[in-house]
C-alpha cells in the first residue's frame, strides 16, 4: 500500500534470528565479506530487516539482519493476491480475459491507473496495474475476485505465520483513519476520513487487525517456493506469475543491469510512520538469489526523501555484491 507516496522508483525459515549481521556459506572468502559489509550498511538504516539467500548448487549461502522482525511491508503483500487470482484462473473459476468493473464501489486511494476511470477492463489489466503501478483500486478488485479468505489460506499453506493482509486497501484506510473494525466507509467517506481524521482517532499501520505485515523470512520463503511453481499446477500459470511480477517498477533501480528479477515493493507515509519494503528474487546466471529488505520508522515527512535515497542505494549495494558472490 502506498498512501500519499508512490515511490519505490518505488529456504525454509532462516536459522538466523539474532540481532546481528549474519553471513553463512559453504565457502565464505572475500566475496562473503563484501556481502556481509553491504548488509551491515543496510542495517544502519532505521528499523532495518533483511535476508538474502543464494541457492547456488555447490556453495549456497545466506546473509541477514534481524530476518524474523515483523514489520509493515505495504504493497509487497500484493504478490499473494496475484498468485491466488492466477490459481483461480488455473482452476477455471476465473479468466484473465473476463471484464472486471471499475467504479466508486471499488475505488481506493493511491490508484494511479484507475483513480478517474469508470467502466470495465480485463482481469489481466487489473493484475498488471496492481503489480506494475501498485494501483490500490486494482488490488481491491483482484482481492475481491480471488476471495480474501482464499488469499489468507494460501498464505497459511505457504507456512507464512507472521504475514497478514487486510480485507481490502479501502477497509485498511478506513480503519487506520478511525472507522470501526470491519467498516468500509466508501469512496467519498475514505477520502474525507483520511484527509481529516478525527482528533485522536488514527491507528498505527502495524497492528494485529487490519494491516500489511510480514518478516523477511516469510517473504523470502514465499518467493523461493512460488517461483519454483510450488503453488501452481500448470507451467503456464507460473509463467504468467513471473511475467507480471517482472513488471514491478522497483526492479530496475536495485538489481544489477540486465538481470532477470521478480518483485513487488511497498511503502507508506501515515501519521509520521514510514515504510519501504522490497522482497523478490533475481537470477544471476542460473542461480536464484532471493531477498527481502524492509525498513520502518517514525519521523517527519520531509526526511523521507533522503532515507528513500539511502534505502535504494543500500539495497542496490547488497544485491550488487550478492551477484558478484554468486558469479
Amino acid at each position: 500500500m502506498e498512501l500519499y507516496r508512490r515511490n519505490l522508483a518505488a529456504l525454509a525459515a532462516s536459522t538466523f534470528v539474532v540481532p546481528a549481521i549474519v553471513y553463512h556459506a559453504a565457502a565464505q572468502g572475500q566475496s562473503g565479506a563484501r556481502v556481509q559489509a553491504a548488509v551491515a550498511r543496510f542495517a544502519a538504516l532505521p528499523s532495518a530487516s533483511c535476508l538474502v539467500v543464494a541457492d547456488h548448487p555447490t556453495t549456497p549461502w545466506q546473509a541477514s539482519h534481524l530476518p524474523a522482525a515483523r514489520l509493515f511491508i505495504g504493497s509487497a503483500v500484493k504478490t499473494f493476491i496475484l498468485a491466488q487470482v492466477l490459481r483461480e484462473v488455473e482452476a477455471g473459476r476465473l479468466s484473465e480475459d473476463q471484464q472486471m468493473k471499475i467504479d466508486d464501489t471499488v475505488r481506493s486511494l493511491s490508484s494511479p491507473v484507475f483513480l478517474n476511470l469508470t467502466g470495465t477492463t480485463p482481469a489481466r489489466s487489473v493484475l498488471e496495474a496492481m503489480i506494475a503501478h501498485s494501483d490500490n483500486t486494482a488490488t481491491d478488485v483482484a482481492l475481491a475476485a480471488a476471495g480474501v479468505d482464499k488469499v489468507r489460506a494460501l498464505i497459511a499453506e505457504a507456512g507464512l505465520g507472521a504475514t497478514q493482509i487486510p480485507n481490502s486497501t479501502r477497509r485498511l484506510f478506513s480503519w487506520l483513519a478511525g472507522a470501526p473494525e470491519g467498516v468500509d466507509v466508501g469512496w467519498e467517506g475514505v477520502q474525507k476520513l483520511v484527509a481529516a481524521p478525527p482528533a485522536g482517532s488514527t491507528r498505527p499501520a502495524l497492528n494485529d487487525q487490519q494491516t500489511m505485515a510480514s518478516t523477511a523470512e516469510d517473504m523470502v520463503r514465499w518467493y523461493r517456493q512460488a517461483l519454483r511453481g510450488t503453488y501452481f499446477k500448470k507451467p503456464e500459470t507460473l509463467l504468467e506469475f513471473k511475467r507480471i511480477q517482472a513488471m514491478a517498477d522497483a526492479i530496475v533501480h536495485v538489481v544489477p543491469p540486465d538481470t532477470i528479477a521478480y518483485a513487488k515493493g511497498g511503502s507508506i507515509e501515515w501519521a509520521g510512520f514510514h515504510c519501504f519494503c522490497l522482497p523478490g528474487q533475481m537470477i544471476v546466471g542460473k542461480v536464484p538469489v532471493t531477498f527481502c529488505f524492509t525498513i520502518n520508522w517514525t519521523g517527519p515527512d520531509d526526511g523521507v526523501g533522503a532515507i528513500f535515497k539511502s534505502y535504494v542505494g543500500a539495497v542496490a549495494d547488497v544485491l550488487g555484491e550478492a551477484a558478484k558472490a554468486v558469479g
